[in-house]
């Protein structure tokens, strides 16, 4: 373990995490909400701690192996999650040391899970402080290091393979590792940029707008609005949600190649990508009808806007919602906190298992059931026109099990600290798929949670965030071993 150079990237990607409180610092200071000073301590505090540990091991120039990537990556997503916990603290929501280090995991995984309540009423700079960390955790911050810190470029493969989704983390777009990180940063932006324009102009206040592009193509689901987008009650801002959602759960590869190509066809070749929009026309389909039939809305156009929503939302890991989605009668809130286990696309920032996955391991089951009528034949597994080489069924086959293993511990033990079974089973659904919205006490906020439950959830959304592996793997006595 190369634990000098490990502590030296901790300390500065620390260090930098106090930059985050820059912007709401500035916009605190436009809008007179008197905050200036929450952020600046805020500011202070990450800084000092970050280089209180750089600065002992500056010169440590160590190239990292994969397992300090591991390492690196963990400790970045927990420290910084607690330095951007400070605001909370020190700001007018005045939240304990364990809700205000939810808060801040849940935006930076893009979580979109809350435990404030009255959000109408805070000063905006906060929320957008709030809403930014969700952008910033949606192309990682890992990743966001690797992009601008020139002294992160060694061992900056490994730190990337720890930190980016789905079941092949080695294709590069450019040679080299930092500019791939730029590049998607840059297709990240202009996605923003685009969304906050659309916004802009359906009706929001440009502040609205910017924040609300920040929380969409993130999926990250937080509003400034305890009602979520359903405080503007708009199909057209709905409509342009949708959109900016679904593009921000597709593989921020092919929007690169689209940008650099200047062309989209590559797109309708991607079998992932129409795996993802043929589910998601699918589940908005049979939830529309199913609310439709339940009468939660008097009509079928009503049904199919909330429905194509909540589904989009719910597949993408977003967490916005136009409705009380968990009031619903019958099986569609059920089904829209199942949806995200399956999550968007690889190399998105959405969460879940991901959706190449889950096509390998449904086809990799039809392969076992055909084996069995015909035991001699030779049957193979497809994405698309290519095989799916051993190693990686293997590879989706063990992450699945450990994810739905981890999944089930943790429901397990949020029932054990007294949380009922439709909560517990749900918010932990919704925190290690990095989805958000649950049911039961839950369904709204998760403010009514004990602490024991709170920093379960906690874990779970960097859990899932960091696809299980990254983080379990620093609990076994192998990894430790020389």
């Amino acid at each position: 373990m190369r634990l000098l150079a490990v502590q030296r990237i901790i300390g500065a990607v620390v260090a930098l995490s106090g930059v985050f409180m820059l912007p709401p610092l500035v916009l605190s200071w436009l809008l007179g909400d008197g905050l200036e000073a929450c952020f600046g301590e805020s500011m202070a505090i990450a800084v000092v701690a970050g280089l209180a540990l750089w600065l002992p091991v500056r010169r440590a120039r160590t190239e990292l192996r994969l397992r300090d990537g591991f390492i690196v990556t963990t400790l970045t997503w927990v420290l910084v999650s607690l330095t951007c916990a400070v605001p909370f603290m020190l700001g007018p929501t005045h939240l304990s040391f364990t809700d205000a280090y939810f808060e801040s995991a849940s935006g930076l995984t893009t979580t979109g899970a809350t435990v404030i309540v009255g959000l109408d009423a805070l000063p905006r700079s906060l929320l957008f402080y709030r809403q930014s960390l969700c952008f910033l955790g949606g192309m990682g911050i890992v990743i966001l290091a690797i992009a601008i810190l020139p002294m992160l470029r060694v061992g900056g493969s490994q730190l990337f393979r720890a930190e980016t989704t789905g079941p092949v983390k080695d294709t590069k777009l450019t040679p080299r590792i930092a500019e791939t990180a730029r590049a998607l940063w840059l297709v990240y932006v202009g996605l923003n940029a685009i969304c906050a324009l659309a916004f802009w102009v359906g009706g929001m206040d440009l502040l609205d707008a910017v924040g609300h592009a920040m929380a969409a193509v993130a999926t990250g689901g937080f509003s400034p609005y305890d009602a979520s987008i359903g405080h503007f009650d708009s199909a057209v801002l709905e409509s342009i949600c949708i959109v900016f959602m679904f593009l921000g759960g597709v593989n921020f590869a092919l929007h690169y190649v689209a940008w650099h190509r200047a062309s989209a066809t590559h797109y309708f070749g991607d079998p992932e990508l129409k795996a993802y929009f043929a589910l998601s026309v699918a589940l908005s389909v049979v939830v529309a009808f199913g609310i439709y039939g339940a009468g939660v809305f008097p009509t079928l156009g009503e049904s199919l806007r909330h429905g194509t929503f909540h589904v989009v939302s719910n597949i993408t890991t977003t967490g916005f919602t136009s409705t009380g989605f968990f009031t619903w009668p019958g099986f569609a809130p059920m089904l829209l906190i199942l949806i995200g286990f399956i999550g968007g696309c690889s190399g998105s920032t959405s969460g879940g298992l991901k959706i190449v996955r889950v096509v390998i391991l449904f086809r990799q089951g039809a392969r076992e059931m055909l084996q069995l009528v015909h035991p001699k034949g030779r049957f193979v597994v497809k994405l698309g026109h290519t095989s799916v080489p051993g190693q990686v069924l293997a590879a989706v086959t063990g992450f699945c099990t450990l994810y739905v293993f981890s999944y089930v511990v943790m429901a397990l033990l949020l029932a054990a600290v007294g949380v009922d079974l439709v909560t517990a089973w749900s918010a932990v659904a919704a925190c290690i798929n990095n989805m958000g919205p649950a049911l039961g006490v839950a369904g709204p906020h998760f403010r009514d949670l004990n602490d024991a439950a709170i920093w379960i959830c906690s874990f779970a959304m960097i859990l899932g965030r960091l696809e299980v592996f990254t983080v379990l793997i620093l609990f076994t006595p192998a990894f430790w071993r020389e």
